[in-house]
């Protein structure tokens, strides 16, 4: 049977205290309570800086063994150089994750809004190189990107398209990989 994992894009907000969390959780303890709940989270933060090798191993003993980690790639690669001359920082960026091992799940590429039709080929050219070790989701706010081209270029990588409700990206209901990734 195949297993639905459910959680939210972070854990780390003071504003939970009292609300989600317990009165007087300190933030060291976030991670712990929030894995009582859900048992999968999506690390935000990795879109503006990567994680310390460290905090990785941290998080990774304060949750349960079946508890699993989605972590956007950092706005480096997919903002800023648009998925251009960015290997180094690719393979830094996998490799440091891969500190989570089995509790690693799908990386996030989100696409910023200019990434547009005319950069399909950039996302063609850089898709097959991603290390075959790790499961990966692409999530488009480009409207322009949604075209059978890009379908096939991610079922042939065997990618999700991340399936995203908003009112500038139509309903998508387009399986590409073996998984589904919802945000």
């Amino acid at each position: 049977m195949n297993r639905v994992h459910v959680g939210t894009m972070g854990w780390s907000y003071n504003f939970w205290v009292d609300n989600f969390y317990p009165k007087g959780t300190k933030s060291t303890q976030f991670l712990t309570e929030y894995s009582k709940h859900f048992d999968t989270v999506e690390i935000d933060n990795t879109f503006y800086r990567v994680p310390s090798k460290s905090s990785l191993e941290k998080w990774k003993e304060q949750t349960p063994a079946d508890f699993v980690f989605s972590a956007k790639f950092p706005q480096i690669i997919t903002h800023r150089k648009m998925l251009k001359d960015c290997e180094q920082d690719v393979k830094f960026f996998t490799e440091r994750m891969s500190v989570l091992e089995n509790k690693l799940g799908p990386l996030l590429l989100q696409l910023p809004p200019a990434f547009g039709g005319k950069q399909i080929i950039l996302l063609k050219d850089f898709l097959p190189k991603l290390p075959k070790s790790h499961r990966y989701a692409v999530e488009i706010r480009n409207s322009q990107l949604l075209t059978s081209e890009l379908l096939a270029i991610l079922r042939q990588n065997g990618i999700a398209l991340a399936v995203v409700a908003g009112p500038f990206m139509p309903e998508i209901n387009e399986l590409t990989a073996r998984f589904v990734y919802v945000r």
